[in-house]
């Protein structure tokens, strides 16, 4: 049985990830961390994210004897996060989106002494659209006429960057897939339109962020050609299906070595 902190344990992630791990035999809550002023401290964790009591109250400091540290946050809190799993000798699923290159710097860093998960989406059927979506271009990005990739994204009102995390993911393996060679031309990503922009380039990747209501997250990768069209699209309908990604990549790492690994690493993909 795996000991799991859970770093911002009171928001809407945390809380599915404290309700889902209550049911999972293979986890032992011990921690439910919070910042010091939040007005959550003090609640059992479990009455919070609407199930039963566990008996763990949503408090701030870190106890050295977990295993794992599943991180649901934001990009400030990254550092220390990464601190106290180096402190404790845990592994650590980075579930965050948002972070800057300083904060991949000191995952890479970190990585050295503990097994890291890093994704900018835990959801198993995002990582696995991921592949097909570099497939798809890599079958097509020769076909005569061109193709066209133009990543839709879809997010709650409340998200505070855009493009998310997920989609600049999407854009990156998609140009990786695109590029044979250092002799192909460098890939544009493009981040909506306005104006006259002219015609567009082959060799170009165009972003749109969509912020309405309390939608959870979808994607939708579309691949334009001279008379036909491929979209592939993948849709969360609730936050469970990321919480259960991070705690399957949690059960992952269990003897992993140090090292900073994918959600393809936990697919096998």
């Amino acid at each position: 049985m795996m000991r799991l902190a859970v770093h911002g344990a009171a928001g809407r992630m945390g809380r599915r990830v404290v309700a889902l791990a209550a049911e999972d035999p293979g986890f032992r809550l011990v921690a439910a961390i919070e910042q010091p002023e939040h007005s959550c401290i003090g609640q059992d964790a479990g009455i919070l994210a609407g199930c039963s009591e566990v008996k763990v109250p949503v408090s701030s400091p870190w106890p050295n004897d977990i295993d794992v540290v599943i991180d649901f946050s934001l990009p400030g809190a990254v550092d220390n996060v990464v601190e106290h799993a180096l402190k404790a000798g845990a592994s650590l699923v980075m579930a965050t989106t948002g972070l800057s290159e300083d904060h991949h710097r000191k995952l890479r860093e970190a990585s050295e002494q503990i097994a890291i998960v890093w994704a900018p989406s835990m959801s198993l059927a995002v990582n696995l659209t991921m592949k097909l979506a570099q497939q798809t271009t890599r079958a097509l990005k020769d076909i005569a006429g061109g193709l066209d990739i133009e990543i839709l994204e879809r997010h709650h009102r409340f998200k505070e960057d855009a493009p998310s995390g997920t989609a600049l993911k999407f854009g990156e393996l998609i140009a990786d897939a695109y590029r044979d060679n250092d002799a192909q031309p460098a890939v544009q990503h493009v981040h909506g339109r306005e104006g006259k922009t002219g015609a567009r380039t082959r060799n170009e990747i165009g972003y749109h962020a969509i912020r309405t209501g309390d939608n959870p997250g979808e994607h939708t990768i579309v691949f334009g050609m001279l008379g036909e069209t491929i979209e592939l699209k993948v849709a969360a309908s609730n936050r469970d299906c990321y919480a259960a990604g991070a705690l399957a990549a949690a059960k992952w790492l269990e003897g992993k070595p140090p090292g900073l690994y994918s959600m393809f690493d936990v697919l096998d993909m």
